[in-house]
């Protein structure tokens, strides 16, 4: 019970990390984003190390993350 209610607490935090990430780069609010990708990151990596998700999945994640970031640096 505490287990499940521990990995869903983490996952809903990625899922919102990741959501405003992209909300804020269809507002063309890229500075924001930037600075969100540290704490997705962190995340990924915490949820990672305890279990929750594997340890490619959130380097796949961050890395998804950071590209999305850097196009739109490009594009704006």
């Amino acid at each position: 019970k505490r287990r499940r209610k521990q990995n869903q607490l983490a996952k809903n935090k990625i899922k919102k990390l990741e959501k405003t990430i992209e909300s804020l780069l269809t507002q063309k609010k890229v500075a924001e984003a930037k600075n969100l990708l540290p704490q997705i990151a962190r995340a990924l990596d915490k949820a990672a190390k305890i279990g929750v998700i594997k340890k490619n999945k959130a380097s796949r994640k961050i890395s998804r993350a950071s590209h999305l970031v850097k196009r739109a640096e490009k594009e704006a």
